[in-house]
């Protein structure tokens, strides 16, 4: 799938709705403020970074492939930023951002703990990642067998082996969260993502979110 294809699903109906329904759970767990500053990993055409941009944080988006940064810049305002760089060793120094943010990213990179472990490395107060969910609905209509369409050649993961990830890094009060429990973005799936508790990790994407340990 290319940018624009990428770009085109979140503006049709259910592509806005499932979008719309993970920034609220992300800046739920987030907590940031505006002001404060913002690295997307993994941003690709920067639909989330610029949300997060319209509520006031100082965005920045990292993404290694030159092409999805370009279409990002067409698609903002000056005032965010777009550096290429890879998940795992971000071109930043310690500490450099307020918050760390990733959707669904880094389930395409390879060595996923050494991408987890930049991030926190880069976070100076709290970060939320986002993994696609092996024990979701979504996963078995678009997962298995390698995966298909934007799908394809990603890792789904269950609530264990994303929490694995942060073992043994500067981290406190991890929790996991998810949304989008019924992919389908019709009236019942809309009804039951107002009506499931996000605390359950049912859904397609799961989030662990915590605090940079000091």
């Amino acid at each position: 799938m290319d940018a624009a294809s990428y770009e085109a699903w979140y503006a049709s109906a259910r592509g806005h709705w499932v979008g719309a329904a993970e920034c609220r759970l992300l800046d739920t767990r987030l907590r940031a403020r505006a002001g404060e500053t913002l690295l997307d990993i993994g941003c690709g055409t920067g639909w989330f970074t610029r949300r997060f941009a319209v509520e006031g944080l100082i965005t920045t988006g990292l993404d290694i492939r030159a092409d999805w940064l370009s279409f990002a810049r067409r698609q903002s305002a000056g005032e965010l930023q777009w550096v290429a760089g890879d998940a795992r060793a971000l071109p930043f120094a310690d500490e450099s951002f307020d918050h760390v943010l990733s959707v669904a990213a880094l389930c395409f990179v390879e060595d996923e703990r050494r991408a987890v472990a930049e991030a926190v490395r880069v976070a100076r107060h709290r970060f939320a990642i986002g993994w696609l969910h092996r024990g979701s609905l979504l996963y078995r209509e678009k997962g298995r067998d390698g995966g298909t369409g934007a799908y394809r050649g990603a890792r789904w993961h269950d609530k264990n082996e994303v929490v694995g990830f942060f073992s043994g890094l500067p981290v406190r009060d991890l929790a996991v969260h998810s949304a989008i429990f019924l992919p389908s973005g019709g009236p019942v799936a809309r009804l039951a993502e107002r009506l499931l508790p996000h605390a359950l990790p049912l859904g397609a994407l799961i989030v662990v979110s915590g605090e940079k340990r000091p």
